[in-house]
C-alpha cells in the first residue's frame, strides 16, 4: 500500500502541516476509503489542542469522512469496491462484548475513536472496521453528509432511543453545529419544537430550521413561562446553564438529555426531578445501526446540515473560522490532494 497523505497535528495548538504515513497491511476486517469530503467538528479542534488530555502526536484529525471504498480486508462484510460510505467518531469496537452483541457498539469498553491513537479523515485515504463503515443512501447529498456522521447522529439518537412520539414537544438548547441539526430532526420527526438560543439574531434561522417557538435563553421570564411544557429538552451547548430553570421546563416524566460537553459540574435539584418523575441523561454518538437509520431518515426527509465548504488544503483557515465561532453551522473540507 502507498503512503496516506494528509494534514497532521504534530504538537498541541499548532497549525496542521502536510503529513504522510505508511498504514501497513490492511487488516482482515478493515476497509480503506478514498476520502472525498470530511466535516470539521469542534472535537477535531479539541483533539488538536489536547483539550481532552488524550491526544497523541502526530495524528491526522477528521472523523466525519465521506468517500468510496478502495480496498477490503478478507473478512470485511457487506461492502464493495466503489461503494459510497461514511466514517464517524468511532471506527472500531471489539464486536464480542455484551454491549457490542446487544447493538450498543458505541458503548463498548474497547471502542476505538477515529482520531484517538489513530489517523482520521483530513487525508486522501483512511481506514476503519467494516461495521463502522456505513453505506450512504443513494439519495443523500454526499457533499454535506459528513456532519451527519457525528453531530447528526448525536442529536438524532435520543429521538430514537427514548421512543419520542411525533406528538411530543421537544426543546433544543443552542442553535449551533449540533443544535441546528437537532431542530431539523425534531421537526422532521413530527414534534413541536422550541429552540433556546442566547442570540436574538438566530431567531429567524431557528424558525427556518423548523422551530415552532424560540426562547431567548437569557430571558428568565420567557423560560419561566415555558414551565411544564417539554417532553424532551436536548442540551447541545457546552456551557453552564440555569439547571433548575431548565428542569422546570419539563413536563411530568420529561427528560433533559445532555449531548454538549459541559465541563463544569451540573447542579441538578433533586426535588425538581422527584416531584415530576423527571430524568437527566446523556449520550455519545450512536451505534452503526443508529447511524444507518439516521442517514436513511435524513435522506427520506431531506434533513441536511447547513454547511460551509473549504478545500482541504485550507484546513487551517477552516479551523480558525470554527475557533472564532463564525461557522454557520458546520464546515466541510473538500479533498483536493
Amino acid at each position: 500500500m502507498s503512503k496516506i497523505q494528509g494534514w497532521g497535528a504534530t504538537v498541541a495548538k499548532s497549525p496542521l502541516t502536510p503529513f504522510s504515513y505508511d498504514p501497513g497491511p490492511l487488516g482482515a476486517e478493515e476497509v480503506e476509503i478514498a476520502v472525498e469530503y470530511c466535516g470539521v467538528c469542534h472535537s477535531d479542534l479539541s483533539m488538536i489542542e489536547n483539550e481532552f488530555g488524550i491526544s497523541t502526536y502526530p495524528f491526522i484529525p477528521g472523523h466525519e469522512a465521506v468517500g468510496r471504498v478502495t480496498a477490503l480486508g478478507d473478512s470485511a462484510k457487506g461492502l464493495e469496491i466503489g461503494k459510497l460510505v461514511g466514517i464517524g467518531w468511532f471506527s472500531g469496537s471489539c464486536m464480542y462484548c455484551h454491549e457490542c452483541l446487544g447493538g450498543d457498539q458505541h458503548l463498548c469498553a474497547r471502542v476505538a475513536p477515529t482520531i484517538v491513537g489513530r489517523n482520521g479523515g483530513f487525508a486522501d485515504r483512511m481506514r476503519a472496521h467494516w461495521a463502522w463503515t456505513i453505506p450512504l443512501p443513494d439519495t443523500i447529498d454526499s457533499s454535506s453528509a459528513g456532519p451527519l456522521l457525528c453531530g447528526g447522529v448525536t442529536v438524532f439518537a435520543p429521538l430514537a432511543t427514548f421512543d419520542i412520539k411525533p406528538t411530543r414537544h421537544v426543546g433544543v438548547v443552542g442553535i449551533g453545529g449540533l443544535g441546528h441539526m437537532g431542530v431539523k430532526f425534531a421537526k422532521a420527526w413530527g414534534c413541536e419544537v422550541t429552540a433556546f438560543t442566547s442570540s436574538e439574531s438566530k431567531t429567524a434561522e431557528a424558525i427556518e430550521f423548523g422551530a415552532h417557538h424560540v426562547i431567548i435563553s437569557r430571558d428568565k421570564d420567557a423560560i419561566a413561562r415555558a414551565a411544564n411544557s417539554l417532553d424532551l429538552l436536548l442540551v447541545t451547548v457546552n456551557v453552564p446553564l440555569d439547571w433548575p430553570a431548565m428542569i422546570a421546563t419539563l413536563k411530568p416524566k420529561g427528560r433533559m438529555h445532555v449531548v454538549g460537553a459541559v465541563t463544569e459540574p451540573m447542579a441538578i435539584p433533586a426535588l425538581g426531578l422527584i416531584s415530576g418523575r423527571r430524568s437527566v441523561s446523556g449520550s455519545p454518538t450512536g451505534s452503526p445501526v443508529t447511524i444507518a437509520t439516521m442517514l436513511e431518515f435524513a435522506a427520506r426527509h431531506r434533513v441536511a446540515p447547513q454547511v460551509e465548504h473549504f478545500p482541504m488544503s485550507r484546513v487551517n483557515d477552516a479551523l480558525a473560522h470554527l475557533k472564532a465561532g463564525k461557522a454557520r453551522y458546520r464546515i466541510v473540507l473538500d479533498a483536493d490532494f
